[in-house]
């Protein structure tokens, strides 16, 4: 399938976003994201991703005779404007099926909203267990969860780094406190107990004050959960005060525009991710050929938001594509179930869900950033616990 779609792709390289008219064939896709706000180099990229790869899927015939129409609303990373955004996709433009939807709080609290118009919700851009562990989940999840990330970095960090004094440096938001919990329940099977937490809002700018607290309660692995801005900031905080600590997050902190950050700040920051960001001087030609795809149409290199857009809008094409172009719950449910043994396009870990999993893997990869590029330190994927896959 990616073959075809990359093909499909490589054929109208220039071709501008499809603007035909909706009928009762089209699939409508509806996705809520950021495009204005302190998550809008994601949003942008993942839907430019997306519309990539259904443009091409639409340029081949769509998904057994539909075509593949994206709908997208900006929420500015505000719970109110996503609940806001998802009612108008709902009842406005009739969306059939949400993909790729970008942020915790934000896709939680549309949920209800979703479920109640039996509206399902694939591969979005959040990674929290309440969204694929609730026994009425409508959600399905690309890669691993930030708890699952964070706890096998946390237990790779004590084992192999012998981490003593370990922090949180998190957003006031339900990610945050995610990331909190993965810190303390990995911590305990240490024997160990979080050393200190402080945490701040996702539009915060300085982080002078918060990294001086951490720096004197003695930390030696400050555990992140931010996004790119609240990255970069506090590491250069604590670079330019002299505190050479380590620094871990997960796939949030996982990004090519990390390693461009002034002055170095970010270089030695440990990131878990289940998604491998190519380098294109050692990318396999399919991998390059997409990246040529992706800047020729949007006139900018590719980040990791447009990778993982790229992988969600696999994802959501095969499952679409194995419930016959159906998108009630059901069939849905069983397209996205009969997914095993998937590895996306760049090489990242492998995928399942046939044994009734709503997240595609609860392992990932343990990588440092190294100049411009993040070095894979596992071979193999690593979960926390024995027989995760």
């Amino acid at each position: 399938m990616r073959h075809i779609l990359l093909a499909a792709a490589l054929i109208g390289l220039a071709a501008p976003v499809s603007s035909y008219a909706q009928d009762k064939s089209d699939i409508v896709v509806g996705t809520i994201t950021d495009l204005s706000g302190p998550a809008a180099v994601y949003g942008h990229a993942v839907v430019n991703a997306m519309r990539l790869r259904f443009d091409a899927v639409n340029a081949a015939g769509g998904i057994r005779g539909r075509k593949l129409k994206l709908v997208v609303e900006d929420h500015q990373f505000q719970v109110p404007r996503a609940v806001q955004a998802a009612s108008k996709l709902l009842k406005l433009d009739r969306a059939q099926v949400f993909v790729g939807s970008l942020g915790t709080s934000q896709v939680q609290a549309v949920l209800p909203h979703l479920r109640q118009a039996g509206v399902a919700n694939l591969f979005p851009m959040a990674a929290s267990r309440e969204l694929v562990h609730a026994p009425d989940s409508i959600s399905w999840i690309s890669g691993s969860l930030y708890y699952d990330q964070i706890r096998a970095g946390v237990k790779w960090m004590v084992e192999t780094k012998s981490k003593q004094a370990i922090c949180v440096m998190a957003q006031s938001t339900d990610y945050g406190e995610e990331v909190q919990q993965a810190v303390k329940d990995q911590l305990a099977q240490h024997g160990q107990s979080i050393k200190a937490v402080v945490t701040h809002r996702p539009i915060d700018t300085d982080f002078s004050a918060p990294v001086q607290r951490l720096r004197n309660t003695g930390c030696d692995l400050v555990v992140l959960a931010t996004l790119l801005r609240d990255t970069i900031l506090p590491m250069a905080a604590a670079r330019t005060s002299g505190w050479d600590v380590d620094f871990l997050g997960p796939s949030t902190t996982h990004d090519y525009l990390l390693a461009s950050a002034p002055g170095g700040a970010t270089q030695g920051l440990y990131s878990v991710s289940s998604v491998a960001l190519p380098d294109r001087a050692t990318a396999p030609a399919e991998v390059v050929a997409w990246m040529d795809a992706y800047k020729a149409r949007f006139g900018a290199e590719p980040n990791a938001g447009a990778i993982y857009g790229a992988t969600i809008a696999d994802l959501a094409v095969l499952a679409l594509d194995r419930a016959g172009g159906d998108t009630s719950m059901a069939k849905l449910t069983r397209g996205v179930a009969s997914i095993r043994g998937w590895r996306d396009l760049f090489g990242g870990t492998l995928q399942a869900f046939g044994d009734g999993g709503r997240q595609g893997t609860r392992q990932a990869y343990v990588y440092q950033l190294r100049g411009a590029r993040y070095e894979k330190l596992t071979s193999e994927a690593v979960g926390y616990q024995a027989g995760l896959r």
